[in-house]
C-alpha cells in the first residue's frame, strides 16, 4: 500500500544525519527522494566504521528509501542536472552552512526560479544568523555548545 506522501518528489542535497534522517522518513512514508551527492566523497557517514559491503549502517539507515544520484555542483553540467531535477520535485532539502547553497548556485532564490512553487527547507545547526552561523554543526559540536557533551557534564 503506498505511503500518504507518494506522489511528492524530494531533491535531497543533505548530509550527515539531521538531513538524511528527515529525507529518510519522507521516503518511509512513501515520497520519491533522490539524494545527491558529491562526486568526491558523497554523504560524509560514507567514510564512518561499523561497515559491510561497503557501506556504513549510519550510511545504510538514513539513506533507505532513496534514489541516489552523483552530481558535482561545481561544475555547469551538474547544477544544470540538478535544477533539471528540481524543476520536476515537491521539496528541495539542503544542509549546507548558511551560503554555501547560495555559492554552489542552489540557494532559495535560485531554486524558486525554476520551481516557484517548491518547498525549500534549509537546515542548520546554529541558524542563519549569528556569531555561530558559519560553523559546522555536529552532535558533537552542538552538544559541548549546549553543555549536553557528556565529559563536559561531571
Amino acid at each position: 500500500m503506498p505511503g500518504p506522501l507518494n506522489g511528492y518528489r524530494v531533491v535531497d542535497l543533505t548530509s550527515n544525519v539531521a538531513g538524511p534522517l528527515g529525507t529518510m522518513i519522507l521516503g518511509d512514508q512513501g515520497a520519491d527522494v533522490i539524494k545527491v551527492e558529491a562526486p568526491d566523497a558523497g554523504d560524509a557517514t560514507r567514510a564512518g566504521g561499523n561497515r559491510r559491503a561497503g557501506f556504513t549502517a549510519s550510511f545504510l539507515n538514513n539513506n533507505r528509501n532513496k534514489r541516489s544520484i552523483v552530481l558535482d555542483l561545481k561544475t555547469a553540467g551538474g547544477l544544470q542536472a540538478v535544477m533539471r531535477l528540481v524543476a520536476g520535485a515537491d521539496v528541495f532539502v539542503q544542509n549546507f552552512r548558511p551560503g554555501v547553497a547560495e555559492r554552489l548556485g542552489v540557494g532559495e532564490d535560485a531554486v524558486r526560479a525554476v520551481s516557484p512553487k517548491i518547498v525549500y527547507v534549509s537546515i542548520s545547526g546554529f541558524g542563519e544568523k549569528g556569531p555561530y552561523a558559519a560553523k559546522p554543526a555536529h552532535w558533537r559540536s552542538v552538544s559541548a555548545a549546549t553543555v549536553m557533551y557528556p565529559s563536559a557534564v561531571s
